[in-house]
């Protein structure tokens, strides 16, 4: 199907489901999947259609984790009609407005506490029990996208056999502390731009793009948050933020760690991320021909850089990567 009998099809069955025949649709947002989301015009109160292609994407996943938020009491979209043999879904609207701009050395304390705040109840009150697992094999498919699309492809650099003892052993490494973490629902994607600031004055903060939720380590939501490839922080701000939620996980039962041991989890935790998200974001930019990624990807290194330098064991990995990146400007796409 073209685009623009995609775009008809949209439309039509828009109109149809809202009894409007002269409503229109204006982009809302796409994210880094082949979803993309429309705002109905010329009706009150507006809605979004998600179009989510039924050849290239699922819906049940979405749905299902959407029923559990809204049951838990969280401000997720509500459904408000469907058909998932052709991919749509008519979804309340939760504003244009994610808490990333509205992010500042002000306003940051009592945003992230409205966050931290939504991700305890997460963990509290969604059953995971039945997500695909966090495991082996998921995290180290995902750091394999570092070699292979950052490193490879983005930098041109040649793995030598040796090197790529050095990757395994690091990757080794993050996986065993991931899995050691307690395991809860995780959202996998709990950032800036996936939390919407409420319409009025004293609503919750909406969540979207949830639809890969699993269940897995602690932390990772966590590490999404306050270690942000979108927006950076005084590492004395994340780590207070950090340790206010530890305490509150705590009493909450959701983890026994110490400050010493669930700080080592946070950093090795997001350490798996960031080198995930180098990876990734070269994959959006060569493979899917999404612009902007690699506008953050010095953002992410920093962090990985930063963090796994404190850490004797993955500091030999960090060696390496620098020298792949060899001082060049990483958001410079390479030569074909």
């Amino acid at each position: 199907m073209s685009t623009a009998e995609r775009a008809a099809q949209r439309l039509a069955w828009a109109r149809q489901v809202l009894a409007h025949p002269t409503l229109q649709l204006q982009p809302a947002s796409s994210d880094a999947s082949f979803r993309s989301y429309w705002r109905t015009t010329g009706v009150a109160p507006s809605r979004i259609v998600m179009d989510a292609p039924p050849d290239k994407e699922d819906l049940s996943p979405w749905l299902s984790i959407a029923e559990r938020l809204r049951a838990a009491g969280l401000h997720a979209p509500a459904v408000h009609a469907r058909d998932q043999a052709a991919g749509f879904l008519l979804l309340t609207d939760l504003g244009s407005r994610t808490l990333l701009p509205a992010l500042d050395s002000d306003t940051a304390d009592a945003l992230y506490g409205q966050a931290i705040d939504i991700l305890l109840r997460m963990q509290s009150s969604v059953s995971a029990d039945d997500l695909p697992a966090y495991d082996e094999n998921r995290l180290i498919a995902e750091m394999e996208l570092l070699p292979t699309w950052f490193l490879q492809r983005h930098l041109g650099f040649s793995i030598a056999c040796e090197e790529w003892d050095v990757i395994e052993s690091a990757f080794r490494l993050l996986v065993d502390s991931a899995l050691a973490q307690p395991q809860r629902f995780v959202h996998r994607d709990y950032h800036s731009r996936n939390l919407m600031l409420p319409s009025t004055a004293g609503g919750e903060l909406g969540i979207i793009d949830f639809q890969d939720a699993v269940r897995g380590p602690i932390s990772y939501d966590l590490v999404s948050l306050l270690r942000d490839a979108y927006v950076e922080w005084p590492e004395a701000r994340v780590a207070g933020w950090m340790e206010d939620y530890r305490q509150r996980a705590v009493a909450l039962g959701l983890t026994g760690l110490d400050a010493h041991a669930f700080r080592r989890a946070f950093d090795l935790m997001g350490l798996q991320r960031h080198l995930k998200v180098l990876g990734i974001f070269c994959r959006l930019y060569y493979r899917d021909g999404k612009a902007g990624y690699l506008g953050d990807l010095d953002r992410v290194w920093r962090y990985a850089r930063d963090i796994g330098r404190r850490y004797l064991d993955i500091a030999p990995l960090i060696d390496l990567i620098e020298r792949a990146i060899d001082g060049r400007d990483l958001s410079r796409p390479c030569a074909p």
